[in-house]
């Protein structure tokens, strides 16, 4: 794709809860440098103004749950040098994806009056299940700093500089003493991918996996070791129901959960 001038910058949104595009918008300071790096074609959130594709940069927001949006994130990809997902609908099917595990038809009978006007698909799917995705930004909602950086490789053609271990590296890096060993506290952070800091371990209690499943999950270990701090298992299949449910690890760790009771 030629440039001609500043790489343009689209920001798209698809069913979510806006929360990633306002992580983009509390850059302040930052968006100010940004938009003098880049030509900010397309972002609702921030401005009506819209100038038209192709874009060599889109970060997608949210997950695909209509047939119109399954439709209409061909259409962006088509347009797109490259393709950014960012936060937890957008690259795992977000908390709606527990439709996932349910019946649909049922969900619509008793919050709609109208059921028949209702056009929706049967699942919340990720982006990355319906186009290529040059890379996925997880998180609920996603870190800005974050944020930053994968804007600033993707401008300069390069792959972002992120970690890829487990909120446990985070908790070690910042001085928290583990919350499972000292306290018996149930925690998720063996599971979940960096980027958040480790805040919730540091303030006395457990992650409950906003940021995703990391790089390698051991599902089982993690289950017995909660059992060992005094949780059952019912309670981690829980909470690995939750923001990220659709992600492959922690739906597969649930199942799991579900098969040994």
């Amino acid at each position: 794709m030629a440039r001609a001038g500043k790489p343009k910058l689209a920001v798209w949104k698809f069913t979510s809860c806006d929360g990633c595009q306002l992580s983009l918008l509390d850059c302040e300071d930052e968006l100010l440098e940004i938009a003098g790096q880049v030509q900010i074609a397309k972002f609702v959130e921030a401005s009506s103004a819209a100038i038209r594709g192709p874009y060599d940069l889109s970060l997608v927001e949210g997950s695909i749950t209509t047939p119109d949006q399954a439709e209409q994130i061909r259409q962006v990809r088509r347009q797109s040098r490259a393709l950014v997902t960012i936060g937890a609908c957008a690259t795992a099917g977000g908390i709606q994806a527990l439709r996932n595990f349910r019946n649909v038809p049922e969900f619509i009978a008793a919050v709609y009056a109208r059921p028949e006007y209702i056009s929706t698909l049967s699942t919340s799917s990720a982006i990355a299940d319906h186009v290529r995705v040059d890379f996925e930004l997880r998180g609920c909602p996603i870190n800005r700093h974050q944020l930053l950086e994968v804007i600033a490789a993707f401008i300069n053609r390069r792959r972002p500089a992120l970690p890829n271990y487990s909120v446990c590296m985070e908790c070690k890096r910042r001085g928290t003493v583990c919350v499972m060993v000292a306290k018996k506290i149930p925690c998720l952070g063996p599971l979940t991918h960096s980027g958040c800091g480790a805040i919730c371990p540091a303030y006395g209690r457990g992650c409950y996996g906003c940021y995703g499943p990391a790089q390698t999950v051991n599902a089982k270990a993690l289950a017995d070791a909660w059992e060992a701090a005094g949780a059952s298992k019912i309670e981690m299949h829980r909470v690995l129901r939750s923001f990220n449910a659709n992600a492959a690890e922690f739906r597969s760790a649930a199942e799991t959960l579900d098969e040994n009771g």
